[in-house]
């Protein structure tokens, strides 16, 4: 098992940013790991850019900020704002980004350009969230198919992920919880396939 991953997690206020972190937190403490997270930077309401660093370590972390070119993970809930945090990766570190775009500025960049940026780059995915949140069965749950991206990429465990969802969402109800499970699931399934080549 791995003995550290450093995440950014990326996108704008309302996207459920906040979810996704409080997920993998209680996900590898529950295998064991230290978590350092940063407070969220950014405007956090509606609409505003939101960053956090997350580090996550078997043994001692002396900062909760990723140092610049060393982050293994950029998680994004949106693609333009992957591309601002491009520069922390390591070389051989991952970008992760949703398909669809938040448009809260009334000159959103092309899209399609923003996806081929994202494309080619050296290891990316762009993931199909909001059709995947659509099949669980709540667009409420695009965060939760982000999660299973992610998931895709650390060695914490896949039941460890269910329990955290579980009590994240423990008081949503019971249908919550399952369109949320089924939504990480998807996004772990898909991530785990473009793991093969398909970066269409």
């Amino acid at each position: 098992m791995a003995d550290k991953y450093d995440i950014i997690l990326s996108g704008v206020g309302g996207q459920g940013v906040l979810s996704v972190a409080a997920v993998i937190s209680i996900a590898a403490m529950k295998d064991g790991y230290t978590l350092r997270q940063s407070e969220v930077h950014g405007m956090a309401q509606r609409g505003g850019a939101v960053l956090a660093h997350m580090r996550v370590s078997k043994t001692t972390i002396a900062s909760d900020l990723i140092p610049r070119g060393s982050a293994d993970v950029v998680l994004s809930m949106e693609p333009m704002e992957s591309l601002r945090y491009v520069d922390f990766l390591k070389p051989e570190g991952r970008l992760i980004s949703a398909a669809a775009p938040y448009e809260n500025i009334p000159d959103y960049p092309d899209l399609d350009k923003i996806h081929e940026k994202i494309n080619s780059l050296k290891s990316s995915r762009i993931i199909d969230a909001k059709a995947l949140a659509k099949e669980a069965g709540t667009m409420k749950a695009v965060n939760m198919v982000m999660v299973g991206a992610l998931s895709a990429e650390l060695e914490i465990r896949k039941e460890s992920i269910i329990e955290a969802v579980k009590e994240n969402f423990a008081s949503k109800g019971e249908k919550i919880i399952e369109a949320n499970l089924k939504a990480f699931e998807l996004g772990r399934i898909y991530n785990s396939r473009k793991a093969d080549g398909d970066k269409k």
